[in-house]
């Protein structure tokens, strides 16, 4: 008898500490044993019927009346907003006059990601991206989950300038029963302010927002990076001035409109590395003190100059398209007079209307290095808060010129390939000789192609990779840092083609001369 009541005592002993409320500190501990399974269906479920004793900082559980929205804030960098009608589907059919609101961040590390099924919007093709700040945002109301609200929730994820692309999302549990799951986007929409995301999801659950990962760069590559820019620009200066002196003689040798393109994209080029390296020097000098009209107009230079480089840029790939699509009956009066117009007007319009604006000064771009120290790189460019504008004419055009430019490119090689592709139906045996001249054929393809990608300006397309790897940095900064140098090596082959143009070899393959040079009437 006294062994059945004290069996009976144990069983209700244990019963009722299974129904007594959790403490909220320990809520999070008791979901991660290795027996629960699901710990965030476990915390979902606990947290609304724990007990707490601290208030925690990040941490949000209160009652709030469920006939008026609801607003938190577990953080400054996270806000929630719940309308009414959310509150009292929550509610359920219990006759109270408040529910409980739960709002917390959790650290994303504890999210274990499970094989994506095939239906869901994000697949595993996507771009790895990471966690915005590497925490996630559970928001918990009343003692139902609701879902398919006719009024979203609205969440905001405050977020630095560098957060660019940004993906509102909630998590997602596994069929395993494992505590895996994945991120889902299904019932959130993503807006961004400029200053934070924002997420306006039909449910309740555990949110983040997913963002593009940010290269770090070590203090001692930036040293790296920042000595191969200064000293390919160095080799930029020098190598343009002989360009142009090269280009200078040919012009009177044999006047050509394609050399006279030549000539001013090479000033052009000259002028933008000269006025980086003076925009340097000159804020180096200045040693934190104010910037003065100096470095104002010195920014206005280094501007000029990179609008006026795409400017011409752009005039090459044209010049390329009247060369190769309108071969025949050509006549543009004053040709180089009217292209000297856009590729010079143009820059000087708008750097003076930038001027006037204001635009010009001293910019400190903030960056952090892999250990998150904070450090800063200034030039005379434009100030911060008018990179607006910045990015307007300094990614918006180029982006459209390289991508005309590229086009250009792919028709050269596919007239190439329709020139070669006629000479081998015109040859008529397999001997050595003829296998010799057709390998030196492709080299001079080869070499005028990448030749005339450096000149309409390609390079500038490895600015994505940088975004990706180091590897991608460096490239990208060695290829635009040594831009005179690739000039000058076209300028060389153009003369050394000048030279040998009567050569018999050359004159039974004028492919690759076709789109190297041209000669329009003025």
């Amino acid at each position: 008898m006294w062994t059945s009541l004290f069996s009976l005592a144990l069983a209700w002993l244990s019963t009722t500490r299974a129904l007594a409320p959790d403490n909220c500190e320990q809520v999070f501990s008791i979901c991660q044993q290795p027996d629960v399974g699901s710990w965030t269906r476990c915390y979902e479920e606990r947290i609304t019927r724990c007990r707490l004793r601290l208030r925690v900082q990040g941490f949000i559980y209160e009652r709030v009346n469920w006939t008026q929205e609801a607003k938190a804030s577990p953080t400054p960098q996270h806000g929630v907003q719940i309308p009414s009608s959310a509150l009292q589907r929550s509610r359920g059919a219990e006759d109270q006059d408040k529910v409980l609101l739960v709002a917390t961040v959790i650290n994303s590390t504890f999210f274990k990601l499970s094989p994506p099924p095939r239906a869901r919007r994000l697949t595993p093709d996507d771009p790895p991206r990471t966690v915005l700040g590497g925490v996630v945002l559970l928001v918990r109301a009343g003692s139902r989950p609701v879902h398919n609200l006719s009024q979203t929730v609205r969440l905001t994820f405050t977020h630095n300038k560098q957060g660019k692309d940004g993906t509102c999302v909630f998590w997602q549990e596994s069929s395993l029963e494992d505590g895996t799951g994945h991120w889902s986007t299904a019932g959130c929409e993503t807006s961004n302010t400029g200053s934070e995301f924002v997420c306006s999801c039909n449910h309740l659950s555990f949110f983040a927002v997913l963002v593009n990962p940010v290269l770090s760069v070590e203090e001692s590559d930036a040293v790296n990076l920042s000595y191969i820019t200064y000293v390919g620009s160095v080799l930029s200066i020098f190598f343009s001035v002989i360009s142009l002196s090269i280009y200078i003689h040919l012009q009177r040798r044999r006047p050509e409109k394609a050399l006279g393109v030549h000539l001013h994209l090479t000033g052009a080029l000259l002028c933008l590395h000269a006025s980086f390296l003076l925009s340097c020097f000159w804020v180096w000098r200045l040693d934190g003190g104010e910037e003065g009209w100096v470095c104002r107009a010195l920014g206005l230079l280094l501007h000029w100059s990179l609008l006026a480089s795409f400017s011409w840029t752009a005039l090459e790939g044209f010049h390329l398209y009247l060369l190769l699509v309108r071969v025949f009956n050509i006549y543009v009066r004053r040709y180089l007079l009217k292209l000297s117009v856009v590729g010079w007007g143009l820059p000087t319009l708008v750097a003076v209307v930038c001027g006037i604006s204001g635009v010009y000064g001293k910019y400190k771009p903030e960056s952090k290095d892999v250990n998150n120290h904070s450090s800063s790189a200034e030039i005379c460019w434009m100030s911060s808060h008018r990179l607006p504008v910045s990015s307007v004419t300094t990614v918006a055009f180029p982006c459209l010129v390289i991508l005309c430019n590229s086009c250009m490119l792919g028709h050269v090689v596919f007239k190439l390939w329709g020139l070669r592709a006629g000479g081998r139906g015109a040859d008529g045996g397999g001997s050595k000789k003829m296998d010799r001249e057709k390998w030196m054929k492709l080299w001079r393809d080869c070499a005028t192609v990448l030749g005339l990608s450096c000149v309409l300006g390609l390079p500038w397309v490895l600015a994505s990779t940088s975004y990706v790897s180091l590897a991608g940095v460096y490239v990208f900064t060695v290829l635009n840092a040594m831009q005179g140098v690739f000039m000058f090596l076209w300028s060389v082959a153009l003369s050394c083609k000048s030279r040998s143009e009567n050569n018999s070899f050359s004159s039974r393959d004028p492919s690759s001369q076709k789109v190297m040079t041209t000669s329009f009437n003025n």
